[in-house]
């Protein structure tokens, strides 16, 4: 993402929280972010866009840093998982993101509304993978209530913690509270035997999000974050075709083979790059096409 377009959506993230996101007229964005109506559109098709870029470049660099807690860590330590929980929560207090997703959510604005139900169930299936980890496979049939339940008792205790405690108050109480008390509900879960959801149905919710799609994932980030640590402001261009692929992978629905190959070509003759890196990433993506292309086969068969 070019640094005038980042300025646009870092501009219109403060008047939405100024102002409100309904509040905000096309016209305001151009005046406060100076920019002409033309460039405004050459970026963003609407002001519905952008919104949706602000909350993908912000949930981006979050999952970014939250992967690399997990660099060189034990999986299954819940201290790790406390960390990574901690980091998105003072991720949207720092950037108002829950005023943003309410107003939202009581807008008549089908497509944002349904772009945020695919990040809540994206969330929900991140937390059951982590919890895979955490608690072991014996307890995947209760996970997904586990991460169903985790979710609600986090976001309402952090709610009321805020209210009664002042909106700068140290949420890390909250999350440590709340994880050790799904810990508790999903052995107890586990113990009688209780099952509301079955994992399976997360297939239906997310059809191209398997289990082994959601590795891949992983590992990508985790692999462009190594990549990145070793790059500063001088090399813009590098991180910007790391984004890029991420992106492609993250948030397109259908990843372009031929234009992350030719990223990839790029990437590979950018000696700036620990270029053992780079081949661990074109394996990873090599075996993410060869994966789709063998299901493409299986289907047609």
């Amino acid at each position: 993402m070019n640094d005038r377009k980042q300025h646009v959506i870092k501009m219109a993230h403060q008047l939405f929280i100024e102002r409100g996101f309904q509040a905000t007229s096309i016209q305001d964005i151009l005046e406060y972010s100076g920019i002409s109506k033309g460039t405004f559109y050459n970026y963003f098709s609407s002001k519905n866009e952008l919104l949706i870029a602000l909350f993908k470049a912000l949930y981006g660099s979050m999952e970014t840093s939250r992967d690399e807690l997990m660099i060189g860590q034990d999986r299954a330590d819940l201290t790790i998982f406390i960390k990574q929980i901690e980091l998105q929560m003072n991720t949207n207090k720092k950037n108002k993101l829950i005023t943003l997703f309410e107003e939202v959510f009581v807008s008549n604005d089908e497509d944002l509304k349904d772009f945020l139900k695919e990040g809540q169930k994206r969330m929900i299936q991140w937390v059951f993978t982590r919890f895979l980890e955490l608690f072991g496979e014996d307890k995947r049939p209760y996970l997904l209530d586990g991460a169903i339940m985790f979710l609600g008792i986090l976001h309402h205790n952090v709610k009321y913690y805020s209210i009664a405690n002042g909106p700068s108050v140290d949420i890390s109480p909250v999350v440590h509270y709340s994880v050790q008390r799904i810990v508790s509900i999903v052995n107890d879960a586990a113990a009688a035997g209780e099952q509301l959801n079955k994992p399976e149905q997360m297939s239906t919710w997310l059809p191209n999000a398997t289990n082994s799609d959601e590795d891949f994932k992983e590992k990508l980030q985790q692999t462009i974050a190594s990549l990145k640590r070793g790059l500063n402001e001088k090399h813009t261009k590098s991180i910007e075709l790391l984004d890029f692929i991420q992106d492609e992978f993250l948030h397109s629905k259908k990843s372009r083979e031929f234009l992350i190959e030719s990223v990839l070509c790029s990437l590979r003759d950018d000696q700036t790059l620990d270029q053992k890196s780079v081949a661990t990433l074109d394996e990873l993506v090599k075996g993410y096409f060869m994966r789709v292309a063998e299901a493409c086969e299986r289907s047609n068969t």
